[in-house]
């Protein structure tokens, strides 16, 4: 098996560079007569980040990116989609701790985003991390501790079931 990039060469113009799995454009800012860098990850088809770019010294046209400016911006632009990546992960995986009548017990929320059908997992797990509990709900369910003691409190009922 081939890979065809490696056969492509590499573009590095002063408004284009590749390298790094990742390609930087120079674009005209339309907010104002400035110019703005695009950061494109491999294979993506929306920027991963967008960001001013300095104008050259005819005060008219951009400063040409070099490889210098673009291992910084790949640097900025990959600690921004991890940082994205990060607060995705802790908005649909939550966790919190509270008191069982044997013990503490971890709830967990975890939410899948599917596009047709978005739904939550709550879990409740023992000291030793064993299953407790288990149910599906909607996916906009809110965990924090009062929500998970009152689940607890409950004998594990689905929220909102109405049951005791």
């Amino acid at each position: 098996m081939t890979d065809d990039t490696q056969d492509t060469p590499l573009i590095q113009e002063p408004r284009l560079w590749q390298g790094d799995d990742w390609t930087a454009k120079v674009i005209k800012n339309d907010d104002d007569d400035g110019w703005a860098v695009a950061m494109f990850k491999e294979g993506e088809t929306e920027a991963a980040l967008i960001g001013p770019w300095t104008m050259g010294r005819d005060k008219k046209n951009p400063k040409p990116l070099d490889g210098n400016a673009f291992i910084t911006l790949v640097k900025t632009a990959s600690e921004f989609v991890r940082r994205h990546e990060q607060q995705l992960h802790a908005s649909l995986h939550q966790s919190v701790i509270v008191n069982g009548l044997t013990g503490r017990i971890t709830v967990l929320l975890d939410i899948v985003p599917d596009d047709d059908n978005p739904f939550a997992v709550l879990t409740a797990q023992d000291e030793g991390g064993d299953t407790l509990a288990e149910v599906k709900l909607e996916a906009g369910f809110k965990l924090n501790r009062q929500t998970a003691q009152a689940w607890v409190d409950a004998g594990f009922a689905k929220p909102g079931s109405g049951r005791r």
